[in-house]
């Protein structure tokens, strides 16, 4: 495992009606704001947990939200703004810190996502130029780099089932070495609350989803 690995958490501030829109048919905008919240809060938890290195938050719109500002007071993480373009560019700009040393990027959308799934990308990128972990939508939960590499985000159609595929295909024309670690799932859609409320209590797992 690198000496020190920085996570960087992608995250939108929970505004009603902005945020986790696709879960607003079953949870309604509060509900669904409320469900950002506790999933960024969550992100921040494991990735502390992990104990790699430096964990910084960057912040949609703004790291002045004062959902950030209080999460920043409470943790101590460090905050900073995302920047304006696609998710490859935010991505990037993440990945491309002042700091000189290898970079975990996730979002805050797999619950399923524990410290050890952190340590065990961190030890992939010993001898590896990126590591992920897919997703069952065909994108990925989790991108590690040892240094940024522009072709693996630049001018991708983000949001589609083909945005692993085609990042192997870039990574394999860049010539890049890769890891891929076992696939998990995330919480984009109504259906996948049902898998959300299972993985919160297995004892009960066919009852409704009704967490804030």
């Amino acid at each position: 495992m690198p000496e020190s690995v920085r996570i960087a958490i992608l995250a939108k501030a929970p505004v009603a009606g902005l945020a986790k829109t696709r879960l607003i048919p079953a949870l309604g905008a509060q509900g669904a704001a409320r469900l950002q919240r506790r999933f960024t809060r969550d992100a921040v938890r494991v990735a502390t947990a992990a104990g790699l290195g430096e964990v910084v938050l960057w912040c949609a719109p703004a790291a002045t939200h004062r959902f950030f500002r209080a999460l920043q007071r409470t943790t101590g993480i460090r905050c900073e703004d995302q920047p304006d373009g696609d998710l490859g560019e935010r991505m990037l700009r993440a990945a491309s810190g002042q700091e000189a040393q290898p970079v975990l990027i996730i979002g805050t959308d797999c619950p399923a996502l524990q410290p050890h799934h952190l340590r065990a990308a961190a030890d992939a990128l010993t001898g590896a130029d990126a590591v992920f972990i897919p997703a069952e939508d065909g994108g990925y939960v989790l991108v590690g780099l040892q240094r940024p590499h522009p072709g693996l985000f630049t001018a991708m159609t983000w949001s589609t089932d083909r945005v692993m595929a085609e990042t192997r295909q870039r990574a394999a024309s860049l010539g890049l070495r890769i890891r891929e670690l076992p696939m998990m799932w995330d919480v984009d859609t109504p259906a996948d609350l049902q898998r959300l409320h299972a993985l919160e209590h297995p004892t009960n797992p066919t009852g409704p989803s009704t967490h804030d």
